[in-house]
């Protein structure tokens, strides 16, 4: 399989469960259910920090993505910048004897 091929393949996929079955990845539908969008989410940040250079790195950054989803959970990976903005919100602290009071 060329390198263009393999492009053009993935071009046309569109699920998590697109590609998980063309790479042959064993998986759990009750975790791509659940994570589907965090998976593709991390599959794309592995290939884009360069870890891909065949086919054999696209299976190996795929399955270390979906395996993500498998140990841990969206919450926890934080995988979209929603995640870390409410992260943000969540640590903001405002002292009691502020509230109620006009500036």
């Amino acid at each position: 399989m060329t390198e263009t091929t393999l492009q053009q393949d993935l071009a046309e996929m569109s699920s998590a469960e697109d590609f998980l079955l063309y790479f042959g990845i064993d998986f759990d539908p009750k975790v791509v259910e659940v994570s589907r969008l965090h998976i593709l989410q991390r599959f794309h940040d592995y290939l884009q920090k360069g870890e891909a250079h065949d086919r054999a790195g696209y299976i190996q950054c795929l399955q270390q993505a979906y395996q993500d989803f498998v140990d841990s959970d969206p919450l926890t990976e934080k995988v979209f910048q929603v995640f870390h903005r409410q992260a943000a919100a969540r640590e903001t602290r405002i002292p009691l004897s502020d509230i109620g009071r006009r500036s």
